[in-house]
């Protein structure tokens, strides 16, 4: 199979899984961005025009400030990728898991770490250098779902994200960067109409993001969480599998 063919294949199972499972996706997205959304909305509120970035304090203002800015956008991205292939790859005799259930599965102290380590190193590429943050972007971005799926620590899940898009860069920058993108801003324009209906507050801020995240992330992760299962099945030569969407059960008939 080429790389084309590939590549094609993983878009057309992200389509494919998010129209199976779109409501568990954004209730649970409900459930994870709605208290982000509203840090997401204190944070748009930092104004670095009205920096004076002639001394080193207020240098060091705007950097915080960047900083700020891309941790917003990036947390709880990986976290609930993780908690996305929590829920999409579970052993194939048995139900679909409820969420109290799936509750319970979800490595959180995991996949908490990873993703505000994520983020601080997405935060220092992009200080650094745009091209050191979007290696970081791409080559670590599948540590969260590894973490889950394959029961990791946390070094060991950045070592396997590494190690499964090395050698596939561009196979995995081709899935991860246009989806990101696309998200980013097609979140941008669900706050812009929010600020447009609520006005510039932080309630229209926070109904915006939290809005935003909960149609864009489901996207992301799902995309995030089927690319891992592809490298993994191309490095290792088999790799979880998704479980189907239960069918409904028909009532038993009455005597």
């Amino acid at each position: 199979m080429t790389r084309r063919q590939r590549l094609l294949r993983v878009y057309a199972r992200i389509g494919r899984v998010y129209l199976a499972w779109g409501p568990r996706l954004l209730l649970l997205a409900a459930i994870v961005f709605i208290p982000l959304g509203f840090v997401d909305a204190l944070l748009e509120g930092v104004n670095t025009d009205s920096l004076n970035i002639t001394s080193g304090f207020q240098v060091a203002a705007l950097l915080s400030a960047l900083a700020a800015i891309t941790a917003s956008g990036l947390f709880g991205e990986v976290f609930f990728s993780g908690a996305i292939a929590a829920s999409l790859t579970h052993p194939e005799d048995e139900e679909s898991p409820g969420f109290l259930r799936l509750a319970r599965h979800i490595s959180y102290g995991k996949l908490i770490a990873v993703d505000i380590l994520f983020v601080l190193m997405m935060v220092l590429g992009t200080i650094a250098l745009i091209v050191p943050g979007i290696l970081v972007f791409v080559y670590l971005s599948l540590s969260g779902p590894v973490v889950e799926l394959e029961k990791l620590g946390i070094r060991a899940g950045f070592k396997r994200s590494f190690q499964l898009v090395r050698g596939h860069f561009w196979m995995a920058a081709a899935v991860l960067i246009p989806v990101e993108i696309v998200g980013d801003a097609v979140n941008d324009a669900i706050v812009g109409v929010a600020h447009h209906l609520f006005g510039h507050h932080l309630l229209a801020a926070w109904v915006g993001e939290s809005v935003g995240n909960i149609v864009t992330a489901p996207v992301a992760s799902v995309a995030f969480v089927l690319l891992t299962l592809d490298l993994i099945h191309h490095h290792d030569g088999r790799a979880p599998r998704l479980k189907r969407r239960p069918e409904a059960v028909a009532p038993k008939a009455t005597a």
